[in-house]
């Protein structure tokens, strides 16, 4: 069996599998479909057995954090775990299709990170992203930033990062402060690539998200803030002729691979609840990323559909 490729993330020096696993599909109702301890116990064993060891999950993710803790608690030393905070602690999760909310005061950060460790069932947790790229008069004006700084001098968090968004971000990379950035990007979601290129050269961990899920046919309809008005993801994958480049690929593993293509990119989460979906996408992150010709053109055809760096 071919090893998954790793990168250093950031100047953390830990060595993560470019592919790692986004555990929000393990989030249960009312956001998504109910899912058994049996079921969630067998996609995450499968997560690690085949080599993955970045798991990135979040308190607005449901049950997801209980099952982690429930299922691979005791295989904590092959994964680096990453999670967030500033998620409401307490709060009942919001219907389908409506933010969480979220409150960066001390007091917040600090209950948030808390029951994380409980619920995972560790003791400390390799990351903490501040949740939904708040700006940096919300971080240092209740203390929250302060408090993952304690957190993280009494050993429960080793690193600070920021799970962040255009405008704020650029702020974000500039405080100096976070080891690592979650961004979104792929194919058809390029808005963030400059800005991925700056937190990359001031020395941060690059970890993506959204990286394979915008090829999936179910997600094509789904409309994305950092895409044009009116523009589904559909209508840029097909105004960009990206089938013609495909060559025996599937729409996946040319959207996973495209992805992997990022000199920048140090992990993409990719979450599933199906231990055949992970399969092809651990296939397809052996394989690396896609020959630079293919690259070259699919960006130029993705820019001229809509999808370029903003």
């Amino acid at each position: 069996m071919i090893d998954l490729p790793k990168r250093t993330l950031g100047g953390t020096g830990v060595e993560v599998t470019t592919l790692g696993y986004g555990a929000m599909e393990l989030r249960g109702a009312p956001r998504g479909p109910e899912i058994s301890d049996d079921a969630a116990a067998e996609i995450l064993n499968a997560v690690l057995d085949s080599g993955i060891n970045y798991i990135d999950t979040s308190p607005d993710y449901g049950r997801s954090e209980e099952l982690i803790g429930r299922s691979i608690a005791r295989r904590r030393s092959e994964y680096f775990l990453a999670s967030k905070c500033g998620c409401l602690v307490g709060a009942t999760p919001a219907p389908a299709g409506q933010p969480n909310p979220h409150v960066f005061t001390a007091d917040n950060v600090r209950a948030g990170v808390e029951q994380s460790l409980r619920r995972m069932n560790t003791e400390y947790l390799d990351l903490v992203q501040f949740h939904a790229s708040p700006s940096r008069d919300e971080l240092e004006g209740a203390g929250a930033l302060d408090a993952l700084r304690d957190l993280q001098r009494e050993g429960k968090v080793r690193f600070i990062g920021m799970s962040g968004t255009l405008p704020n971000l650029l702020e974000h990379v500039q405080m100096g402060v976070f080891a690592a950035f979650q961004i979104p990007y792929s194919a058809i979601q390029r808005e963030h690539e400059d800005a991925i290129a700056r937190a990359s050269a001031a020395g941060a961990g690059i970890i993506i998200r959204g990286g394979a899920a915008r090829g999936a046919p179910s997600d094509w309809e789904q409309r994305s803030n950092y895409m044009l008005p009116g523009n589904t993801a559909r209508e840029r994958w097909e105004a960009a002729g990206l089938d013609e480049l495909l060559e025996g690929m599937t729409r996946m593993e040319f959207t996973l691979r495209f992805t992997l293509s990022n000199p920048e990119l140090d992990t993409t989460i990719v979450g599933t609840r199906s231990t055949d979906h992970l399969k092809d996408n651990v296939d397809a992150a052996r394989k690396g990323p896609l020959p630079a010709a293919v690259v070259d053109e699919a960006k130029r055809r993705l820019a001229a559909a809509g999808s370029a760096p903003a």
